[in-house]
């Protein structure tokens, strides 16, 4: 059975899969999306690992900017509902986590890497 935030995990993977990983930065923040998309599928809460928090959410901004700036755009031309709700969904979360990630870092820095814990909001649709 395919999770409720199964089409977000794909999203994740989509990005991942299209980016052109000319450095190890690039490299490490797509590996660390596609460890994401792992969670996403699997629960709606989980944790992430204190010292991929900077990483992840860096690459989380980057998803929310290339669905905001190229996706999004194609979806509203094609007149489709329910994949635009899905996809400003994805970049409205995408950016909220980015948020969280980082204050986690910064405010966590001194105790070292402390898990994040991750509370997925309900998706579009889903009665969950």
């Amino acid at each position: 059975m395919m999770s409720v935030y199964g089409f977000y995990g794909a999203q994740l993977r989509f990005v991942a899969a299209r980016t052109d990983r000319k450095s190890a930065d690039i490299s490490d923040m797509m590996e660390a999306l596609e460890v994401f998309a792992d969670q996403v599928e699997s629960a709606p809460t989980f944790e992430v690992r204190g010292d991929k928090c900077r990483i992840t959410g860096r690459a989380l901004a980057g998803v929310a900017g290339f669905l905001q700036q190229h996706i999004l755009p194609e979806t509203i031309a094609a007149g489709n509902p329910v994949a635009e709700r899905q996809v400003r969904w994805v970049i409205d979360t995408s950016m909220s986590l980015t948020a969280t990630f980082t204050v986690h870092a910064e405010t966590t820095a001194d105790e070292g890497p402390t898990a994040c814990p991750v509370v997925l909001p309900v998706p579009p649709g889903a009665d969950v």
